[in-house]
């Protein structure tokens, strides 16, 4: 019997089923990481080499004088923290090792690449790793940075599909939500920052109309060695890739254009590049003077394979703070952007709120927050926190005007917003790093951290939420019927608001629809 042939209507009708599925195929065949054979193997500075720096040699007298200890300074100002990055790099004498999440093509990011620019022209080896997630529109500049005989520029879980990313989540969904959130800044193997911010302007103040609160924290002594030996780690993992295999080469002509605009500063950069002049960071430094907390100092961070989703429990941040830290038995003071407790979490915190011990918890409000899915992974556990008597304090937005710096990628911050991660144990010890209280950081992004026993700085974090929180933030409460309201602190005059304060009832709504959802494992 002859095979009857399709009609033309069921021809159209069939080719547009194949359509989308050969484009996406066509997509994933295109889009296979380089092999990473061939990538340059270095590591940092042998402990004899990085003392013999001008920053090893002002240091030594100090460390010597507090064997076992580091030195910590906190950097909750944001010009002193972009002084300070900008001032260790012109320090450097030998290696710059640079992690970062994001790194913002803008005033604050271009002065950066002309420091590391600069540093490499004096002879400075530079290594730069950046999570790819956070590099949009600096292809070009990284292209060039990598081209420099002292630089080297690798990306983490990179795009192979330049423009537009975001068709990287549907080709290699597993690996391209897994991303890098961890920060480092270290010099000479000598000094290192480490903490919350990213490299932008949002970061450091440069925005108008914008509160973002952040910290980070100056190290100096042994845990540095331990942070440029996390770095090496990140470095030669199987994540880790050189721009040269990803990124197409720069043409001549364009890379000596692209050098001219990465050496010359905007004119919105006079306020920093004032601040730097006017800073005393490294005078102090190299002359003894920095006021430094000298404190047994631990280095946490996610094994690199979590990029990957190959790794087993003992290489999990949290796993190391659990054993670290042990369980509180007096007070937590807990401050978190992305505060998403889960059920387990909620159990946790239930738990040990039962077995006495104080807890306070500081996140975005709704009308701070830039992730409306994750404030609503939050909200639906709010009730079952203030129950187990919980203290809850929610960031308050400052300017309705501020607006997401859209740069920073489908899981970037807010630029009007809590940003800092940081949390106090018993009065005694606390965490500083990237790390939010989140399923995303816990069981998807790569997370770094120090955790410092120090009395002093515990009593700082726990001073802010007797003061500043007061003053910055709404607190959540349950009135006698079980039902959630905010009290808003001006001075000694207080306002109730019985629904989520500062947005509109149509953004409520969308939150408790996303609140039902089961997005909340990638939140």
């Amino acid at each position: 019997m002859k095979a009857m042939s399709p009609t033309p209507g069921a021809s159209a009708r069939l080719a547009r089923r194949l359509v989308p599925f050969l484009c996406v195929n066509l997509l994933v065949g295109c889009a296979s990481l380089p092999p990473l054979d061939g990538r340059s193997i270095s590591t940092a500075l042998t402990d004899g080499e990085a003392r013999d720096t001008p920053l090893g040699r002002a240091l030594a007298p100090r460390v010597d004088a507090h064997p076992g200890k580091s030195g910590i300074a906190s950097l909750s100002d944001p010009f002193d923290a972009f002084a300070a990055r900008i001032l260790l790099t012109r320090a450097a004498e030998r290696t710059l090792d640079i992690q970062s999440y994001i790194w913002h093509g803008d005033t604050t990011g271009t002065l950066m690449l002309k420091a590391v620019l600069a540093a490499a022209e004096r002879g400075v080896r530079v290594r730069l790793l950046l999570d790819d997630n956070g590099t949009n529109g600096l292809d070009a500049e990284l292209a060039v940075l990598d081209q420099h005989a002292n630089i080297e520029v690798r990306l983490f879980n990179p795009f192979v599909i330049r423009s537009p990313k975001p068709i990287g989540y549907i080709t290699d969904f597993s690996r391209a939500n897994r991303r890098m959130h961890n920060k480092s800044f270290t010099a000479d193997n000598q000094a290192t920052i480490i903490g919350g911010r990213n490299i932008g302007d949002e970061y450091f103040g440069a925005t108008k109309d914008m509160l973002f609160a952040d910290l980070d924290v100056l190290g100096v002594g042994p845990v540095v060695a331990d942070v440029s030996g996390d770095f090496d780690r990140y470095w030669s993992s199987a994540s880790a890739y050189p721009v040269s295999a990803v990124l197409p080469l720069v043409e001549p002509g364009e890379a000596a254009r692209l050098n001219a605009t990465i050496t010359e500063a905007d004119p919105a950069a006079a306020s920093y590049l004032l601040a730097v002049r006017q800073s005393a960071f490294i005078r102090d430094l190299l002359a003894g003077q920095l006021a430094l907390e000298w404190a047994d100092v631990t280095m946490v961070s996610d094994d690199p394979a979590k990029g990957l989703g190959k790794i087993g429990k003992p290489g999990l941040l949290m796993h190391q703070l659990g054993v670290i830290i042990g369980a509180p038995q007096a007070t937590v003071e807990l401050v978190s952007p992305y505060f998403v407790p889960t059920a387990t979490g909620v159990e946790f915190f239930t738990r040990m709120a039962r077995e006495g011990v104080r807890i306070q918890i500081f996140t975005n409000s709704l009308e701070a927050t830039d992730v409306a899915a994750v404030h609503a992974g939050y909200a639906k556990r709010r009730k079952a926190l203030l129950e187990a008597g919980i203290r809850l304090y929610e960031m308050r937005r400052v300017s309705p005007k501020g607006k997401r710096n859209e740069s920073a990628g489908p899981f970037g911050s807010s630029g009007s917003s809590l940003h800092a991660k940081t949390f106090a144990v018993d009065q005694a010890r606390i965490f500083v790093g990237s790390f939010n209280f989140d399923p995303r950081s816990a069981r998807l992004n790569t997370e770094l951290g120090f955790v410092i026993e120090s009395p002093a700085l515990a009593r700082d974090i726990e001073a802010v939420f007797e003061g500043q929180i007061l003053e910055d933030a709404y607190e959540v409460r349950l009135d006698e019927k079980g039902k959630l309201y905010w009290l808003e602190r001006h001075g000694d005059r207080q306002q109730r608001h019985d629904s989520e304060p500062g947005v509109g009832f149509w953004k409520r709504v969308g939150v408790s629809f996303l609140s039902i959802l089961p997005i909340e494992w990638m939140l």
